[in-house]
């Protein structure tokens, strides 16, 4: 129930809902001022979260920095997170990568570089499963495609969330035989909108990862004739990714999440 909530408080408060009540809401009432004022104001604010330059600069602001390959040191595992994938896509006989694809690659590049020993891949079937085969176990047939050792590889196949990414992950290295954490070398990789709550959640569960965050919406900002008055879809897709967080930040926190 209480991930029910959120999740509706977040599309009720997601900026083009918002932009869509006023004006629907305008054209129901056009006769009236205040019909035709919702109107201007809904439009002004969808102008507003279409704007590229705002939204990259607001995204950029919230990303961590990107971390070198090269200055990394060694981890005993690296962590990383599922939902990255189209689970409702077949057939199942290949992996079906959707944008957050860096969260798989990157974790690949690290471990052919020698700085993961072991990859712990957390996540299960969704809330709505097409298919018995988890999200982790789809994205290990990948990695050992790509020359991961499958020894190398644990799976944690039943998380639906990111507190369950955390807790689970921990029963997982305890069952695998890494107890003494504070000695246990952890890297957690996931896309970079979400490093916040996500690295939060761990640390709640005593585990002190590393981050190396992926997967970045933004791009160094650069103020343009185009970026700043021409519309982009992708800008409002921009603020739904971070109002989304936000709302899901607030959430953990009113819960002792994190």
């Amino acid at each position: 129930m209480f991930f029910f909530i959120s999740q509706v408080a977040s599309f009720l408060i997601m900026p083009f809902s918002i932009c869509l009540a006023m004006l629907v809401s305008g054209l129901v009432f056009i006769r009236k001022d205040w019909g035709k004022q919702l109107i201007m104001g809904g439009t002004a604010l969808l102008l507003f979260f279409s704007n590229s330059y705002v939204s990259n600069r607001l995204m950029h602001a919230w990303e961590p920095e990107p971390r070198q390959f090269e200055g990394l040191p060694e981890y005993d595992v690296g962590i990383v997170l599922t939902g990255v994938t189209l689970i409702d896509k077949l057939p199942k006989d290949r992996t079906f990568f959707n944008k957050g694809a860096d969260r798989v690659t990157h974790t690949i590049q690290l471990y052919k570089m020698g700085k993961l020993k072991k990859i712990l891949i957390s996540g299960g079937l969704g809330f709505s499963p097409i298919h018995p085969k988890s999200e982790a176990a789809s994205l290990a047939e990948f990695m050992i495609w790509a020359g991961v050792k499958k020894s190398d590889l644990i799976l944690e196949t039943e998380a639906k969330n990111t507190r369950e990414n955390a807790l689970f992950s921990h029963r997982t290295l305890q069952e695998n035989g890494y107890e003494d954490f504070p000695s246990t070398k952890i890297l957690l990789i996931t896309s970079a909108f979400h490093m916040k709550r996500a690295k939060a959640c761990f640390v709640k569960t005593g585990l002190c990862p590393d981050t190396f965050p992926t997967d970045y919406y933004s791009s160094s900002p650069n103020l343009t004739s185009k970026s700043l008055i021409e519309p982009s879809i992708h800008s409002i897709s921009i603020w739904h990714v971070l109002v989304k967080e936000w709302v899901g930040l607030l959430a953990y926190q009113m819960a002792g999440y994190i």
